[in-house]
Formats: structure tokens, C-alpha cells, sequence
């Protein structure tokens, strides 16, 4: 049927190998909702063509959110207080906090809250 790369000739072996896709489809987890998404072979070359040498961190919907965070904070007036909905880290009750959780740290409701702090009585 075809022939290998490894017997052509050696220009046609070179021009073989430039029109061969050098980026496969990889799956990657979501630092933030640890589910899997797929980075295609499109999108690492387009990050390779803008220079990214870096796969992406999360996926689309929790990309979506970051930036939704990061507009709201960069567009809120100051002395503006915010509410962000919340669960608790400890017992999943829904709350609100007066600014953007960072990743990776838990939040509280004020009961656990007080919980967490030695000799705060509530």
C-alpha cells in the first residue's frame, strides 16, 4: 500500500515528516472543578503560534469564571462591598464571602469560621 518515511528518499522522507501533525490531542485536568478536558492539536498550535509554552490550567467553563472574577474586580467601585456565593469547606452550607476566594484555599461560613479560631467564642 504506502510506503514507511524510512524508504523514500531522503527529500521526500524530510518533506514527509514537515506535513506530519506534530501536536495529538492530550487530556488535562482542571485545577479548579478536577474534571478532564481535551487540549486539541488546534489549539496547541495556536498557543504555539502566540508563543505559549504552557498547556492550559482549566477548563473552558472554569477559564470563563476566572475571567468573569477578574472583570468583576477590576470594574467594582471601591468602598462597593461585594458578596460572593460560597459552600463551606467544612460543613457544604451555602454562604457568602466579601471577596473572590483564592484557588486552592478553603472558605468557611462564619460558624465553622469561628470554629477554626482557638478561644473565639461565638
Amino acid at each position: 500500500m504506502g510506503e514507511s518515511m524510512t524508504n523514500l528518499p531522503p527529500d521526500q522522507t524530510a518533506a514527509a515528516a514537515a506535513t506530519a501533525p506534530i501536536h495529538k490531542d492530550r487530556e488535562i485536568r482542571c485545577i479548579d472543578c478536577t474534571s478532564l478536558f481535551t487540549w486539541t492539536a488546534g489549539e496547541q498550535e495556536f498557543f504555539e503560534s502566540k508563543g505559549l509554552v504552557n498547556p492550559p490550567k482549566r477548563c473552558k467553563g472554569c477559564k470563563k469564571e476566572k475571567t468573569r472574577r477578574i472583570e468583576a474586580i477590576l470594574n467594582r467601585v471601591p468602598g462597593e462591598r461585594i458578596d460572593v456565593p460560597v459552600r463551606c469547606a467544612s460543613c457544604d452550607a451555602a454562604t457568602t464571602v466579601p471577596f473572590f476566594p483564592s484557588q486552592g484555599r478553603p472558605v468557611f461560613c462564619r460558624k465553622c469560621f469561628q470554629q477554626q479560631r482557638p478561644g473565639t467564642a461565638e
